[in-house]
Order: structure tokens, then C-alpha cells, then sequence
């Protein structure tokens, strides 16, 4: 087994042996069930640290594994929603978004949220990715959290091939 160098990876804010379970997946990266191993081991050792949990996203997204990588922005948002103590009524939510937007929880919540919309996409929820979209957009029309690029080409007229 190759030496692994966590110090690489020191803006993380996780223990030794959790680095180390993350470089694993990035080594293995062609094997996706011994790399997909790894990042569950990470998740599983860590609950919902925010900073697997995106790791974990960022895997999930881009092995095409929808499914998990919804999972998982999921419980970002809802970590951070419960860390906020935010309503649950959009309604009620979005002013709070709007205000605070710079800070960078509620950042990390809109690309979390965002992120999900994309995913929802994927899966082929268009209607359910489109609302996400909007909702971001409504937040930040400064293309910060690919919500309006997102919405753009969900909402783009079927094109004719006369």
C-alpha cells in the first residue's frame, strides 16, 4: 500500500486517520467500490462533518451516483439548517438568505442547496430541480451558486431540427 501523506491536507479540519481514508479514495479512484469504500468509512467514522460530507458529495457527483451525492447535500442543509435554526417555510427563509448571504455558512448552504437542484436534475426531477433553481436565483442573480445557469438550461425552449 502506498505511503499516504496527510499534511496535504491540512486546511481539513478531521483527524489523521479520516485524511488518510480520503486520500485512499483518491488513490483508488479507477476501483470505484474500494474507493467508495473508503469515503463510507470516512462518513461512517465521522457522522456529518461538513467537511466529509462535501468530500463525500463531490465523490458520490462524480462517479454519477445521484442518488448519494443527493443524500449527502442534504444532510448539509439540513445540518445547517438545524445549526441556524432556519423555518422551515420558504417564505420565512429567504429574507434570512438574502440578508446573510456573505456569511459563508449560509453560502456553503446555497451551493448545498444549488448542488441538490443539479442532482435533482440529474435524476430527472425537472420540476423539482427547476424550483431549487429559481429559489437560488431569487437569493443571488450573480451566477454565485449556478442556480441561474442551471434554471437557463432547464427552462430552454426545445430547439426544432427542421
Amino acid at each position: 500500500m502506498q505511503e499516504v501523506d496527510a499534511n496535504r491536507f491540512s486546511w481539513f479540519e478531521v483527524s489523521e486517520d479520516i485524511k488518510k481514508l480520503l486520500i485512499l479514495a483518491a488513490q483508488t479512484w479507477e476501483n470505484t467500490s474500494e474507493s467508495e469504500k473508503y469515503i463510507q468509512q470516512a462518513l461512517a467514522k465521522t457522522g456529518d462533518n461538513t467537511d466529509v460530507l462535501i468530500a463525500a458529495y463531490r465523490f458520490f457527483y462524480y462517479k454519477n451516483n445521484y442518488a448519494l451525492a443527493l443524500q449527502t447535500a442534504t444532510k448539509v442543509i439540513d445540518k445547517i439548517k438545524e445549526a441556524e435554526q432556519f423555518p422551515d417555510d420558504w417564505d420565512h427563509l429567504q429574507p434570512i438568505l438574502v440578508k446573510r448571504q456573505e456569511e459563508p455558512q449560509i453560502r456553503l448552504y446555497l451551493n448545498a442547496y444549488a448542488a441538490s437542484g443539479l442532482v435533482l436534475a440529474k435524476l430527472g426531477a425537472i420540476k423539482q430541480a427547476k424550483l431549487v433553481s429559481t429559489r437560488v436565483k431569487e437569493i443571488s442573480d450573480q451566477h454565485d451558486f449556478g442556480a441561474g445557469i442551471l434554471l437557463d438550461i432547464l427552462t430552454r425552449p426545445v430547439e426544432d431540427d427542421d
